[in-house]
């Protein structure tokens, strides 16, 4: 004599809202990536009062030493470094371009307005990195 139970239990597990989760912080985590992208090069960035986060398209880096990075990789001399940014800011649309320059705290202010003068000149818009106070 067979007994057989009258509630069946479905072996099968839906994994859909699981699926959803996931794709939920995948999104999370790459829009909160590109807001937050660190330089690779150490340096020492001026403080101030009130700092906006902007979208870094093109980061240019100077460190105190006078060594040049653009998006991280070193760059010879200011005319490389303007050739570097005319690259990078051609696939941009004229004025959505933006450069944030991360410039060490003890480099002299000539430095700053040369790379912001190229990067104007470019038509994008220029931004300097700075940690609240």
């Amino acid at each position: 004599m067979a007994l057989e139970s009258k509630n069946k239990v479905d072996p099968a597990f839906s994994l859909s809202s699981m699926t959803d989760v996931i794709f939920l912080l995948l999104i999370f985590f790459m829009l909160t990536s590109s807001a937050v992208t660190p330089t690779g090069v150490p340096i020492s960035t001026p403080t101030s009062k009130s700092v906006k986060i902007e979208m870094q398209k093109v980061a240019v880096t100077i460190t105190k030493d006078l060594r040049f990075f653009v998006n991280g990789q070193a760059v010879s001399d200011m005319e490389m470094l303007e050739m570097r940014l005319r690259q990078l800011l051609s696939t941009q649309q004229e004025g959505e371009g933006v450069v944030v320059l991360h410039i060490d705290k003890e480099v002299p202010t000539q430095y700053l307005v040369e790379v912001a003068g190229i990067a104007n000149s470019l038509k994008a818009r220029v931004s300097v990195a700075a940690q609240p106070k």
